[in-house]
């Protein structure tokens, strides 16, 4: 079930919703919230990208276990979400201004290329997508080629001049 981001977000679940807390149900916004229903994917890699990264509101880390559809209740009003590595590097950041009652669906997309998120429009929203790990590696392995078979070159250019 989807729901339009300008939508109230109706309460399937009864109970007390704190905030910046990741539910794996919808859940109804407290007063003056709104809620944001984060996807994140696996991405291609050996590793599920979600389970090394840390997803951050406002700078706060909210616990995300991993991959799947989650429901975390955010204040109303701007906010910065992003997803950083181990070492608080950003990965994937956006911002969205937060209206009170609201759903605003993420997709966070971990790709083989790139990582991206889109909104519930399915609109690329990423203020900032680093390069997926493969193609880090491939680039690094591009660089550390030519530099290691340059550096060979050289040497067997010097050692067969008279």
């Amino acid at each position: 079930m989807s729901y339009h981001p300008s939508q109230p977000y109706p309460p399937p679940m009864p109970g007390v919703v704190t905030p910046l807390i990741a539910y794996p149900h919808p859940i109804a916004p407290p007063p003056g919230c709104a809620v944001l229903v984060v996807s994140v994917n696996r991405g291609p890699y050996l590793v599920p990208a979600p389970a090394t990264s840390r997803f951050k509101v406002d700078g706060r880390v909210v616990a995300i276990p991993g991959e799947g559809t989650w429901h975390v209740a955010v204040p109303a009003g701007p906010r910065d979400v992003r997803y950083t590595d181990f070492m608080g590097i950003p990965v994937i950041t956006t911002s969205l201004v937060a209206q009170p009652g609201a759903a605003h669906h993420l997709s966070f997309r971990f790709g083989g290329w790139r990582n991206r998120v889109h909104d519930g429009y399915g609109t690329d929203v990423t203020r900032f997508g680093m390069w997926s790990n493969y193609s880090i590696l491939l680039v690094v392995l591009a660089v550390g080629g030519l530099l290691c078979c340059g550096l060979f070159g050289l040497t067997a250019a010097f050692s067969a001049s008279p």
